[in-house]
């Protein structure tokens, strides 16, 4: 199982400085993906209702970053649930999980749409629109790798969903 690869390639080595191990960056890239995936959905999904209600950028940017993080917990809840664990536990450990790259992603996505000439109040039928977003994202992609890797190293983000796969 893939997962269960990944998880014994986290605690492989020690490498004195406090981590749990080696973690490849093609490792942290998959559990960034992973959280960009769901950030994505959530975020798409808040900015096309908010710009479709014809709302302002504050309620759009409020609505657009909680379904970030709840369509991010969700994909992480789902798969541990999967594993057998009990709901509380499974919603602990997608809190653990994701909380920090999920935060990352929505400060840089949010931070570039922010600044972003024009980008705050391009309309759904705007290239702007979206390739502001896709732009966003790929750079949230890119600042919250070198996070989940240094996180993942210390046993923390993903490395804690891991460990429900075996």
């Amino acid at each position: 199982m893939q997962h269960e690869h990944h998880t014994h390639e986290h605690h492989t080595q020690d490498t004195g400085t406090g981590t749990h191990g080696k973690v490849t960056w093609s490792t942290a890239a998959q559990a960034t993906l992973h959280c960009l995936t769901g950030c994505a959905i959530g975020e798409i999904l808040g900015m096309v209702i908010g710009t479709a209600l014809t709302w302002g950028n504050l309620p759009t940017t409020i609505l657009a970053i909680a379904l970030a993080f709840v369509f991010g917990y969700s994909l992480t809840l789902r798969s541990v649930l999967k594993a057998g664990v009990g709901f509380r536990t499974a919603f602990r450990v997608a809190l653990a999980a994701d909380t920090l790259s999920i935060a990352v992603m929505e400060l840089i996505d949010n931070g570039v749409i922010a600044l972003w000439p024009s980008a705050m109040d391009a309309q759904l039928s705007d290239a702007l629109f979206w390739g502001s977003l896709a732009t966003s994202l790929a750079i949230a992609f890119v600042v919250t790798t070198p996070v989940n890797r240094w996180m993942i190293g210390r046993g923390k983000g993903h490395a804690v969903m891991h460990s429900y796969h075996h």
